[in-house]
């Protein structure tokens, strides 16, 4: 699950509190959370104190350059932005100034203390969201465990998963956990996606319950080269029909996408 490198500028530093209710719905704030293997370097793009929803979005993988500043996670951060909904990016341990090291699995305890954080601080639903290992380690954060936790509910409202890898460094990959995620769910990729071939990623999605949607984005590599505005339009579009009660998104201009459209229901 590689990722591009990012070269957007990183904090110098950090501050240690944050009020997230700013009467500045378009503030952009950094600070970090307290994880598990240590403090998690975050940014918060603030939102309207008023907005019914807040996102948390994972970034790709750290040992192929991905952080929270990369391009994919930064332009679909605008999308839930224009909604005027709080946004939280974090690194994941090892990234940046995040402490601690790369593990590969246990990323999924960074996305679910970011979760509390969220919950903790905004006591509004989280639609989350997720770009390659992001969204695979965003997915498992937020799918229930009937072993550890018989019946009880993720509190996530949906999640986007972009650019969700099935096969990378001769391995395929698997969500066995996914038949758990109830939530409405988005799965967008491009149709020339070197990290999901496209009948893999069916087969996977196929075996989520509804409500579901898959996207594939035509000529698109796992990077949306040249086609970020369109996987922005295939995100506002599933948020608007998915997420109704909440202004309607900006879109930029429309861009044709190959939409399959797998749901019988959505929120």
């Amino acid at each position: 699950m590689a990722a591009t490198t990012d070269k957007s500028p990183v904090p110098k530093a950090i501050s240690r509190t944050i009020s997230p209710h700013s009467s500045n719905p378009g503030a952009l704030r950094s600070f970090s959370i307290q994880g598990p293997a240590g403090r998690l370097e975050a940014l918060l793009n603030e939102g309207h104190a008023d907005a019914p929803y807040c996102t948390l979005l994972c970034h790709p993988h750290p040992l192929g350059g991905g952080t929270m500043h990369n391009k994919v996670v930064y332009h679909a951060a605008k999308v839930f932005s224009a909604l005027g909904w709080p946004v939280l990016r974090f690194n994941f341990r090892g990234t940046g100034l995040s402490e601690g090291s790369h593990d590969g699995r246990e990323e999924v305890e960074d996305v679910r203390a970011a979760l509390e954080w969220l919950r903790r601080e905004y006591s509004k639903p989280v639609v989350a969201a997720g770009f390659s290992f992001g969204a695979a380690m965003g997915l498992k954060a937020c799918s229930p465990n009937p072993k550890i936790d018989p019946g009880t509910d993720p509190e996530i409202e949906g999640f986007a998963a972009l650019g969700l890898p099935t096969h990378a460094e001769g391995r395929d990959y698997t969500y066995p956990y996914l038949a758990t995620c109830t939530f409405p769910k988005l799965f967008l990729s491009g149709d020339q996606d070197q990290f999901a071939p496209a009948a893999q990623l069916r087969e996977i999605v196929n075996t989520a319950p509804d409500p579901k949607r898959l996207v594939m984005i035509s000529g698109a590599d796992h990077f949306f080269t040249g086609h970020l505005t369109a996987m922005q339009e295939a995100l506002g579009l599933w948020l608007r029909e998915t997420f109704q009660n909440h202004p309607p998104v900006p879109s930029p201009t429309p861009v044709p996408v190959q939409v399959q459209n797998l749901e019988s229901s959505s929120r």
